[in-house]
């Protein structure tokens, strides 16, 4: 496991956490901070948007109203375009990456709805979530569909490398998601143990997108594993600020509402660092509302006064810079360029859209 900076005992309140719960609204921060990736990639982009559309279509109506109702929905999809950019960086010149970035977003896309059923999400990227409007059976049988259409642009794209690597994180980020489901209301569950499930369910699918790039243009050992590198460091700091948006931040930022994390049990980051950290009366507090579930008015507040004391979202914050760093340092290999440029600002925009 990579290094961690040190832990911090407990401590009083912290001066700067306070900003920590006072987020700047996403919309001045995305633009500028993945402006020039999104630049570089808008005419691959155009091609996976079409590709997209074209891969949703079914004589099942349902099948493009379910697909259409989340694709449509706004997100910034960084996953693809990270896959088109780490192609483009290594000098790729097929049209391969536009069928592997769409399977990417078909990826994450099944997952999405996947764990709208399974977490009893009522909303999604500010909308109501698809098995809200359509039903869970719908739902998951949809997310089916989509990750079937991303194997078959696989296969069509003819390199066993990427298929397998696909394939592989498909099966990873299932088990990241049933370890969150067992740790899902488990106080006890320790960093290593979180690191573990923020790797599967979030991270391998940053690190595949950014892999098959330079898989597929054929490129040197040492550069395929600086790129996977690059998407498995910002896909943990991505998801790490995520966890600590869900206490101070806002449901623009999110695509879901705030304290959803807290209401549904889920044990990410800023309760692990408290329940290490608090007091016994603070420990109690997160058994009786994670645990045994009985969360009553101001219960969200209280956690997030905890955390506060305890420095538990500063360190997160502070954890996913760390890893945001690692992010940065993997792509060192590569000579300066526009794409580099963008990448390290990507890093930047993972991490700086939470504060």
């Amino acid at each position: 496991m990579d290094a961690l900076p040190p832990d911090r005992a407990t401590k009083p309140v912290m001066t700067r956490m306070e900003r920590v719960g006072v987020v700047v609204p996403f919309e001045d921060k995305a633009e500028p901070g993945i402006g020039r990736l999104v630049d570089l990639t808008r005419a691959d982009m155009e091609r996976v948007n079409a590709m997209i559309l074209s891969r949703t279509g079914s004589d099942v109506t349902m099948i493009p109203e379910v697909a259409n109702h989340l694709i449509s929905s706004g997100g910034k999809r960084l996953r693809p375009m990270l896959t088109l950019a780490t192609a483009q960086l290594t000098g790729y010149e097929g049209a391969g990456h536009v069928k592997l970035a769409a399977a990417v977003e078909f990826m994450h896309t099944a997952t999405l709805l996947h764990d709208d059923v399974v977490d009893e999400s009522d909303m999604r990227r500010g909308k109501i979530a698809a098995r809200i409007r359509w039903g869970n059976e719908a739902s998951v049988l949809v997310g089916d569909f989509l990750l079937g259409q991303a194997f078959r642009m696989m296969v069509e794209v003819g390199s066993l490398r990427a298929l397998e690597i696909l394939s592989a994180a498909a099966c990873l980020i299932a088990e990241g998601e049933v370890m969150q489901l067992a740790a899902a209301k488990n106080t006890e569950t320790n960093e290593d143990e979180y690191l573990a499930i923020i790797r599967g369910k979030t991270a391998e699918l940053f690190a595949a997108a950014c892999e098959v790039g330079p898989v597929i243009a054929e490129r040197p050992k040492a550069e395929i594993a600086a790129c996977r590198s690059y998407g498995m460091n910002l896909g943990i700091a991505f998801q790490l600020i995520d966890d600590a948006l869900d206490y101070g931040g806002a449901s623009a930022n999110l695509g879901k509402n705030t304290g959803d994390d807290f209401r549904e049990g889920k044990i990410t980051l800023p309760i692990v660092l408290s329940f290490r950290r608090g007091s016994d009366e603070d420990r109690a507090f997160f058994r009786r509302t994670l645990e045994e579930g009985d969360i009553r008015d101001g219960d969200l507040e209280h956690a997030v006064a905890i955390m506060k004391t305890c420095g538990a979202l500063e360190d997160t914050v502070e954890r996913a810079r760390h890893y945001g760093a690692m992010a940065r340092d993997a792509l060192a290999i590569f000579p300066q360029g526009p794409m580099k440029d963008a990448l390290v600002e990507t890093v930047d925009f993972c991490v700086l859209r939470g504060h």
